[in-house]
């Protein structure tokens, strides 16, 4: 029926009905409303119709290799630079987390370069953790060439090892972009704390270390908790300017990026302090040995051994939750007022 002017159709148009596409034997497929399909784009690994991956993943991999390599270099240095015997076990057990650290790092961003391109989410973990296998053989075996053949070589260089394969296997994620961010946040964090090391003493005397080892042992626990404060808020930052650098990146050349959720840079920031914690699992199971045998030397070892991995556990939680508060504090920052339709805004008729 025609639309006559002052009937109640008169406002409508003639427009054909919405046709549902059908397969070959006249069934409707379903097709995904808008929020579903955003949804859809924000799960899967294709941006854009290219696989998502994680931008500068060559950058994250060339430095962290070097920084695995120079971990391995220094550790050797101290090593050596010591008569072999009980100097050299206390010195291996000290210098093992930084090694391990790097190593479970490097796996994971040398994975996330080999496998950029792969769309296919098993492919995907495969060849991450076959990458992650081979980077923990080359690191095996740089240690077996360059260290002291003994027991405590053999075991830096398996917990190493596994560290890696850790590493690869956790690149082989689906957020690409996620696991970037972590692996450029623990880096900072690392690289941070050899340069803070120069400041230690300093503010050993600023928090009141003083002739008695009760003064000293408070001032060290504040020297700690800034440590770990300011370790945590760069690993933060360096989370999020991330993930911001790489969706704006992917933005200019798709046109669109899949955005991410607060809970995607609320892992990314707690990610830093997430490895450290990882860290001291892996060296506790695999480098139980040459920690028991380092805290074996003397009493005084064993009461070293004892602070220092409850130390490393502090720093971990530390930096994880000051991690994650930075990188949501930023994030939310960014967020505008919601949208409000007109028609709520329309008083009701």
């Amino acid at each position: 029926m025609s639309n006559q002017p002052g009937s109640s159709t008169a406002a409508e148009t003639d427009q054909p009905e919405a046709v549902e596409p059908t397969t070959g034997d006249g069934t409707a497929v379903e097709t995904p409303s808008g929020e579903e399909a955003a949804g859809h784009a924000d799960e899967g690994t294709v941006t854009g119709g290219r696989p998502e991956f994680a931008l500068g993943a060559i950058v994250l991999a060339l430095i962290s290799v070097g920084w695995l390599a120079a971990m391995l270099w220094s550790t050797r240095e101290a090593i050596h630079s010591t008569a072999a015997g009980v100097t050299a076990i206390s010195l291996s057990a000290y210098a093992l987390p930084g090694v391990i650290t790097a190593a479970l790092v490097t796996g994971a961003t040398v994975a996330l370069l080999a496998t950029n391109r792969l769309g296919r989410a098993t492919l995907r973990f495969l060849a991450a953790v076959g990458t992650g296998l081979l980077v923990g053989l080359v690191t095996a075996v740089a240690i077996n060439l360059t260290y002291a053949d003994n027991a405590t070589t053999n075991t830096i260089a398996g917990t190493a090892a596994a560290a890696a394969i850790i590493g690869g296997a956790m690149a082989g994620a689906r957020q690409a972009r996620v696991v970037g961010a972590i692996t450029l946040a623990t880096l900072t964090a690392q690289i941070f704390v050899v340069l803070f090391s120069r400041a230690r003493d300093p503010l050993s005397d600023l928090f009141g270390a003083g002739e008695t080892q009760q003064s000293v042992l408070d001032a060290a626990k504040w020297v700690s908790r800034t440590e770990s404060l300011l370790a945590g808020l760069l690993a933060g930052l360096a989370a999020y300017l991330y993930l911001t650098w790489s969706r704006r990146r992917a933005e200019r050349r798709d046109g669109a990026a899949s955005p991410l959720r607060w809970p995607a840079y609320l892992v990314a920031g707690a990610g830093a302090g997430l490895l450290l914690l990882l860290t001291e699992v892996i060296i506790r199971i695999g480098g139980r040995g040459l920690l028991d045998l380092a805290a074996a030397l003397s009493e005084a070892d064993e009461v070293a051994q004892t602070a220092l991995g409850t130390s490393r556990v502090d720093n971990g939680i530390w930096v994880l939750f000051v991690g994650a508060l930075t990188t949501l504090i930023v994030f939310g920052r960014t967020l505008g007022p919601r949208p409000v339709d007109d028609d709520e805004d329309e008083p009701a008729a």
